[in-house]
């Protein structure tokens, strides 16, 4: 008995150090916890969803999600060859050239009328607390920090390890200009040592004026956020970005609801929608969504195209990893979308309406 207790005290000591690393950031308190509380979006101590949110669905419970996850064979949620890419140089691209580049996941780069944007940055190779656990596919990890140039505005949409990668922020520091964030991430900001004066946290609705002719709004998504053991305690969020010429969509991780039809209704028509699929299931649709109900929110949201992301780097749900794109483009047959499909590094040029996308999944296995 004395032999089992001791045992349990070590691994409780063990995980308590494991969760102080400096990585798991830290829960909102002072001023920002204040700001917190008295959001229409704080209740209960917690974030909450515009709609009743269930993390599962009905029939489908946890002891069945982790059976399904740790013991059933997963079918090629792994692709057995490398993918394809090609690598834009981002420090030479010529300044007035609006275009996105995607870095696999929900990670991408862009630049519009001049300035340079990051998205969601995780460039270090895995999406977890553990630098063995949920590593990026063979090929799908050719950028790193390096290859970033000074981006004047990282957006981060929420705080789940496969969107805010302490590693890679730490190395693009010195990089960033400005943060604008989904409130209450900016802790975890402040305690990584980035400056509080560069940070600026949207509640959803809440707006800001990035500079003359640049404006962003936070807008509601369906999900929820935390590293720790503490859930939604920070937000999530999808942003509207406006430039001088383009209107943008910068969707975060989320399940479909009626807030891309408000969001398009309010906003739009979106010149690109960035939207997330890939790491879907039925039993948690109602936090990510099915490839058709992507389709149906750029309909919602009036895009004239759409980029779909949160794929082809990470296995962390069980479908096949080309399944996201390849049931997309089938369902859009029926949607006729202008759906983008750039491979992971290949420069979407955002003025050029006849630019042609290959079905480059279909070449590996």
């Amino acid at each position: 008995m004395y032999i089992a207790l001791l045992i349990l005290l070590l691994i409780f000591i063990a995980l308590i150090i494991f969760l102080n690393q400096r990585k798991f950031g830290k829960l909102p308190g002072g001023e920002r916890l204040e700001r917190i509380k008295a959001s229409p979006n704080f209740r209960n101590g917690a974030f909450q969803n515009e709609s009743i949110t269930p993390q599962l669905t009905e029939g489908t419970n946890m002891a069945s999600v982790f059976l399904k996850f740790f013991f059933q064979k997963k079918e090629r949620n792994k692709p057995a060859g490398i993918i394809p890419s090609t690598k834009t140089d981002l420090f030479n691209l010529h300044k007035q050239k609006n275009v996105l580049v995607w870095f696999g996941h929900s990670s991408y780069f862009m630049q519009l009328d001049g300035k340079t944007f990051l998205v969601d940055p995780v460039l270090s190779g895995h999406a977890s607390p553990l630098s063995f656990g949920t590593n990026a596919f063979n090929g799908a990890d050719i950028y790193k920090p390096e290859d970033i140039p000074s981006i004047d505005y990282l957006f981060l949409t929420h705080d789940h390890w496969d969107h805010l990668d302490y590693d890679s922020l730490m190395k693009l520091k010195p990089k960033i200009k400005n943060i604008v964030c989904a409130l209450g991430v900016g802790e975890h900001l402040e305690y990584w040592s980035f400056s509080k004066e560069i940070i600026t946290e949207l509640d959803w609705n809440e707006e800001t004026i990035l500079e003359k002719e640049f404006v962003v709004i936070a807008v509601p998504a369906r999900h929820f956020s935390g590293r720790g053991l503490k859930r939604n305690q920070s937000l999530w969020t999808s942003f509207v970005l406006h430039t001088h010429s383009k209107k943008i969509f910068v969707g975060g991780d989320s399940g479909y609801d009626t807030h891309f039809e408000m969001a398009g209704n309010k906003f739009g028509p979106f010149d690109l929608a960035i939207l997330e699929n890939g790491q879907y299931d039925k039993g948690w649709k109602y936090i990510h969504m099915l490839p058709e109900e992507v389709l149906m929110a750029a309909k919602d949201l009036r895009a004239k195209n759409l980029v779909a992301v949160h794929s082809s780097k990470f296995a962390i749900a069980l479908h096949a990893w080309d399944e996201p794109l390849s049931r997309l483009t089938e369902l859009n047959k029926n949607y006729n979308v202008a759906l983008l499909t750039p491979m992971i590094g290949e420069m979407v040029d955002l003025d050029d309406d006849s630019q042609n996308f290959t079905k480059w999944w279909e070449k590996v296995d």
